[in-house]
């Protein structure tokens, strides 16, 4: 149970790490390129993934959520490590997901 903890608390704060501090990162890399659309959104989450910033925030993300999945108090554990966690990787792969059925709808209509 350890190891399904441990992956969850990672794929959370990596998540976590993109979407808190980097939603204005984001935006900050897009006014110097040509891209336009879905390019510079693209190019903002790349720019994003390799700043040192985003590392450690995902870094203390994770500590902070593998602290909480070893609460010693079942109901505290529930509450701050298993509801934040379950949610915001579930919304991630239910957006995943949605991209990836309209971009094979996309391509055979």
């Amino acid at each position: 149970m350890d190891y399904a903890k441990g992956i969850l608390s990672g794929l959370t704060a990596i998540i976590l790490a993109e979407l808190v501090p980097g939603s204005w990162s984001i935006f900050r890399g897009i006014s110097g390129t040509r891209a336009t659309g879905l390019g510079a959104l693209e190019y903002g989450l790349l720019e994003a993934l390799f700043s040192p910033l985003f590392w450690i925030v995902a870094v203390l993300f994770f500590a902070l959520l593998f602290l909480l999945s070893h609460l010693p108090s079942k109901p505290l554990r529930i509450l701050l490590f298993w509801i934040p966690t379950l949610t915001v990787s579930s919304i991630f792969v239910t957006i995943v997901a949605l991209i990836a059925y309209v971009l094979i709808r996309l391509r055979h209509p």
